[in-house]
This record gives C-alpha cells, structure tokens and sequence, in this order.
C-alpha cells in the first residue's frame, strides 16, 4: 500500500470521484479530508494488481452506498450527454465506441472532448480513451473510444 502522499502527488490533490481539490492538510477524519480508495484492476499470475487513487474521505464512503457520478460540467454546451461511469465501464469490459454527447459547434465538441479525456486520465487511470467528433444532421457528435 503507498503513502498518502505519494497518491496525492500522483493524483494531483483531487478527488477521483468529484475531482474537486483535496487539501493535503485537512485531518483523514474530515469529510473532505484525504483518504486512499484502493481497488482491483486486473487479475495478474500473482493475483490483483492494486490501483489506489485519492479521494475526499466522504466521496470515497459514499461510494459503497450509491452509485458514483462523473458530472459533466455546467459550463460546457452539450445535448444528451451520457453518464459517464456507466459508459466508461462498458468500454473498458466490452470495448468499442459510444456517442456519449451532441454538441452545436465544433469548437463546443472540442472543449468537451479535451475535458472529458483530461477528466478520464484521473476517473479510470488504468484504460486507454481516445474521442472522435463527427459532424452530421447540423450538429456534431462525440464519441468515445476504448484503445
């Protein structure tokens, strides 16, 4: 098992869940205080291989009585976009691509796409993601791919 710091260091001082910041210096007994959520990647010859990323104390309880939510932010323009845990589980078990937004504008497409891989290199740092933007009907849609 790592050190505290050593996940905050790897994981930037922000919680994998809610991805706000995590203050190093608030007490591991606080909601918002650090705290290590540990989980099983892929099974190897010699058993689990471990992945432990850092979380807010209170994300990281919640998590064993509801579901987590990955939100896409408010500021981005989107239409339809799809939640975010349930897409990224299913292509890391099945693999493939899913729409996962419609956008109006290219550049809105963009600005999605770069926060979503950018978000998904803290929610599921052991998968691979790559994102395409099609345009079609007047619109322009996102995609996301499991490498």
């Amino acid at each position: 098992m790592s050190d505290l710091n050593q996940v905050g260091d790897q994981d930037g001082w922000r919680c994998w869940l809610c991805d706000a910041a995590v203050d190093p210096d608030a007490s591991v007994n606080s909601d918002l205080g650090p705290s290590v959520d540990s989980y099983a990647a892929a099974k190897t010859k010699k058993g689990n291989s471990m992945v432990e990323r850092l979380a807010h104390r209170a994300c990281n309880t919640m998590k064993g009585k509801i579901a987590p939510v990955v939100p896409w932010p408010s500021t981005l323009v989107l239409g339809d976009p799809a939640p975010i845990v349930e897409t990224v589980e299913r292509l890391s078990r099945k693999g493939g691509r899913e729409l996962v937004a419609n956008c109006a504008s290219e550049s809105d497409a963009r600005e999605a796409s770069e926060w979503l891989l950018d978000r998904l290199t803290r929610f599921a740092p052991d998968s691979r993601f790559e994102t395409v933007i099609k345009q079609g009907g007047g619109q322009y849609l996102l995609q996301l791919v499991a490498d």
